[in-house]
């Protein structure tokens, strides 16, 4: 399936984050707080959607004050958590964006994704989904979540839209000094 003419329409990109921006492991310290681990690839991926023009935003079920942390670090204009209904988050967001469907895409891995990937026009997986939600993807990245998924559905959606080149450009054009701050 051709991909890029349902990327080249993405204005927002809505992530899970357990095993999409994760790895999926949700480790507890001693005091009982979970700790996850981001990619800095994925972070990266998430300021080039941004420099680009486009809108972020989180969806998950649980509740952690590091997705809040990391989220904000990142600038992602929305974060939803603790969303038992993931299709109602999203709307909100339509809403507010004045967007339709077709402008979202979504990164999911797991069937809690499923009710907003098959509402949308560029739903897409992480490699290690699971296969119900590969089955409804227009996009399956070769990494696994937490593994620099989304920084490549990232580059997929710029490239789709014609963004990449020029982003890449500006990074070349920068003088080396200020690159290596």
């Amino acid at each position: 399936m051709n991909s890029v003419p349902y990327a080249a329409q993405v204005k927002l990109i809505i992530f899970d984050v357990d095993g999409v921006l994760t790895g999926g492991h949700i480790i507890f310290g001693q005091e009982g707080e979970a700790l996850k681990a981001f990619h800095c690839q994925d972070g990266m991926g998430i300021s080039l959607a941004h420099k680009a023009g486009l809108k972020t935003a989180i969806i998950t079920g649980r509740n952690s004050e590091i997705v809040r942390r990391r989220g904000t670090e990142l600038n992602i204009g929305d974060i939803h958590q603790g969303a038992a209904d993931k299709v109602t988050a999203m709307q909100e967001l339509i809403k507010k964006h004045a967007l339709t469907p077709e402008q979202i895409a979504y990164v999911g891995d797991d069937i809690n994704d499923l009710p907003v990937m098959v509402q949308i026009g560029f739903p897409c997986a992480v490699a290690n989904a699971v296969a119900e939600v590969k089955a409804v993807a227009r996009y399956i990245s070769g990494r696994p979540g937490g593994d620099g998924a989304v920084r490549e559905i990232i580059e997929h959606i710029l490239k789709a839209q014609g963004k990449w080149d020029r982003i890449i450009a500006e990074y070349l054009s920068k003088d080396r000094f200020s690159l290596e701050q």
